[in-house]
């Protein structure tokens, strides 16, 4: 797959570039180049960065970071088998914890939330640094709704992590899952504050608190471009043949996990 010529490998993490000096220069640099635009297309093109993660892995199966690289862009495009093999791989090389969140997403993702919650009290939860930790709270209260166990799932995610008033880069997604398990169990007031809590702590807008709460004020929006143009078709009398071709402006559609 072509690399943009302003990446030049130099981009990627000390740590992986660290692990990538067990390769011969010119075959470390290509992985690196290839590692690079996993990470800046895993978002917002998650198809293309698993491409270039399947590159990297061809060149350098044996290098961790590329076999968790690889995991992620399985994982960001559904190949939940395929990442929990990387994830896997990853972790005995390294004999690192910090996939274990992730691994025990994936077994949900393969509809078997049994296993996420029976690793969810797996002694590696305990050597998870807080982050980890937290992590491993919000798939289990996944894995509890994803069994119709939607009580033991605000229940789970009841923790004196969502209890803190301080901020942290995991606060807006906690409280985010708290108040759609809460609105499952009918507990909307409760719910709508805790959406309202998630806002307040969004600072980098990684979910979609607000919608949810104009959903629950029974706020509609509407485009106010498509307003103007039907305005000037009746001012005018012009019409595409009579037919109603509208779509809706709002995507209703919310975070893949909890």
């Amino acid at each position: 797959m072509p690399i943009p010529e302003d990446v030049t490998g130099e981009e990627i993490d000390k740590d992986v570039r660290q692990e990538l000096l067990s390769l011969p220069k010119t075959l470390a640099e290509d992985v690196a180049k290839n590692l690079v635009m996993v990470a800046k297309l895993l978002d917002e093109d998650p198809e293309k960065a698993y491409g270039y993660s399947r590159v990297a892995l061809r060149l350098a199966s044996r290098v961790a970071a590329v076999r968790e690289a690889a995991g992620f862009a399985a994982y960001a495009v559904g190949k939940y088998s395929e990442a929990l093999a990387e994830f896997r791989a990853a972790r005995r090389m390294t004999g690192s914890v910090e996939l274990w969140p992730v691994m025990a997403d994936c077994e949900r993702g393969l509809g078997r939330p049994e296993k996420a919650l029976a690793m969810a009290g797996e002694p590696e939860v305990h050597k998870l640094d807080k982050a980890g930790q937290v992590e491993m709270r919000l798939v289990a209260a996944g894995a509890r709704r994803d069994m119709g166990q939607a009580d033991a799932a605000v229940v789970t995610l009841q923790s004196p992590e969502l209890a803190s008033s301080a901020v942290h880069p995991w606060t807006a997604r906690m409280r985010y899952a708290y108040a759609d398990a809460l609105l499952e169990v009918g507990r909307e007031e409760d719910a709508r504050e805790w959406f309202a809590r998630a806002l307040e702590a969004d600072q980098g807008g990684t979910t979609d608190a607000s919608d949810r709460l104009a959903a629950l004020d029974g706020v509609e929006f509407t485009d106010a471009l498509d307003e103007s143009d039907e305005s000037a078709d009746g001012a005018d009398g012009s019409s595409d043949g009579g037919s109603d071709d509208s779509e809706g402006a709002r995507d209703d559609e919310g975070p893949a996990q909890d």
